[in-house]
């Protein structure tokens, strides 16, 4: 075992050094105009590449990442063999859905969830 980590962090170490060593030899790439502006395929932009972006649909669709997150990883739970019984389960599964509830109530509260202002 202990060879087996030692083999890994040797093959890591000079992997690391080779790609540093391999990124100096290669050339500077220096972006013009060209290689900046956006991709219309083939046409002259119409209008500007860069659109205001609403943050408070950037904060929603963080919320549903989270929230989508804590869920899925509580899919599994159920077939967990690693709590000492079913009655241990439902509580921790009930806890970690009260506090995701509590979440999103104070969310909602807040006004995180609304979109007009």
């Amino acid at each position: 075992m202990t060879n087996l980590i030692i083999t890994c962090i040797a093959i890591a170490t000079l992997l690391s050094l080779a790609l540093a060593t391999v990124s100096f030899w290669l050339p500077l790439m220096s972006p013009d105009y060209e290689k900046l502006s956006p991709y219309e395929c083939g046409f002259d932009p119409l209008g500007s590449a860069r659109l205001p972006f609403s943050l408070r649909f950037f904060l929603v669709a963080i919320l549903f990442l989270l929230f989508d997150l804590e869920i899925a990883l509580l899919l599994p739970l159920p077939w967990g063999d690693q709590l000492s019984s079913p009655l241990v389960t439902f509580f921790w599964a009930s806890a970690i859905l009260v506090l995701l509830t509590l979440g999103l109530i104070y969310e909602w509260m807040q006004g995180g969830l609304e979109w007009a202002e």
